[in-house]
């Protein structure tokens, strides 16, 4: 079955562009274009996408608050967002409101591809420089255990690799678990932090303890892809 995607981009050029690359590319659909947000809040969830392309810089509505309105209506659909900004505040704005990834619009068409079945497949995926700037500003998390405390050693183990951008899959391969018993992992985490996506537990896990000794490390041999 078809991803199905959705992309909201003010510039015709671009629009068109990602339109024509998700229609020749076998297992992708471009479900609806739209180029502002008012536009997009309005037929997104009518078209029920996968996968939504959003800009940051629209016409009236931003993307970020289109992005928020979004996720609060369609929390199971991922939201790349796709833009020329590359701060700090813009990204993390982006994240919070709910967006599982953060591209910059030089990336090209076989990478944009990736990401929309990387993110679809509970990946975060990002530049390689939004990567560094988001490492970055994690370097010396704060210490705050109540954050956490709730959570069992198990789910501890997959919030740490979730955090570090692991997909569902990846996570499962490292502890030796199946997908499913990571995903009901996963809606316990959720449940006792009290938040809705990956994104929100990654950011309550780097707010919290500082788990340097305690993360878990990759086996010996072990492989994992480098963000681009």
């Amino acid at each position: 079955m078809a991803i199905k995607v959705a992309i909201v981009e003010d510039n015709v050029g671009i629009r068109t562009e990602w339109m024509r690359l998700l229609k020749s590319t076998p297992g992708f659909q471009c479900v609806v274009a739209c180029d502002c947000a008012e536009t997009a809040l309005r037929e997104v969830p009518l078209r029920q996408p996968d996968v939504i392309l959003m800009d940051i810089n629209l016409p009236g509505m931003s993307g970020l608050e289109c992005t928020a309105r979004l996720h609060q209506a369609l929390p199971h659909v991922r939201i790349l967002i796709v833009t020329v900004y590359n701060d700090s505040h813009r990204i993390f704005k982006a994240l919070q409101a709910g967006a599982s990834g953060y591209l910059l619009k030089r990336c090209g068409g076989e990478e944009l591809l990736a990401c929309i079945s990387d993110v679809l497949n509970g990946g975060a995926p990002m530049t390689g420089e939004i990567a560094r700037k988001v490492i970055e500003s994690f370097r010396s998390p704060t210490v705050a255990l109540d954050e956490t405390e709730g959570l069992s050693p198990r789910e501890e183990e997959v919030l740490s690799w979730l955090a570090r951008g692991y997909t569902n899959k990846e996570i499962a391969e490292q502890l030796g678990v199946s997908v499913n018993t990571v995903g009901v992992h996963l809606v316990n985490i959720y449940a006792k932090l009290h938040v809705r996506c990956r994104t929100e537990a990654a950011a309550r896990y780097f707010s919290g303890a500082q788990r340097t000794e305690n993360a878990p490390r990759s086996p010996a041999g072990s492989k994992r892809p480098t963000p681009n």
